[in-house]
């Protein structure tokens, strides 16, 4: 098992790439790791609940549905 920390500077102002992170993330969980989400510059946007329920990129569930995976797993958020 490994700590596997996921990073992204991407918000609101690209939808698909902000939510790779929290993709990942999950994604990790199913394979037994422990990972960690690190959001800078504009995905610390992400933290306002107004701004992730608006947020859905291209290919993947919403912003809104991923982060409730995130805490429901108790995913480590750095800002």
């Amino acid at each position: 098992m490994a700590t596997i920390l996921y990073t992204t500077s991407h918000g609101s102002d690209d939808p698909t790439r902000g939510s790779i992170p929290f993709v990942s993330a999950i994604g990790a969980i199913e394979a037994g790791h422990q990972p960690q989400i690190g959001l800078l510059a504009e995905a610390t946007y992400f933290m306002k609940d107004d701004i992730v329920e608006h947020v859905h990129g291209v290919g993947w569930p919403p912003l809104e549905e991923l982060w409730s995976k995130v805490i429901e797993h108790e995913v480590p958020v750095y800002v």
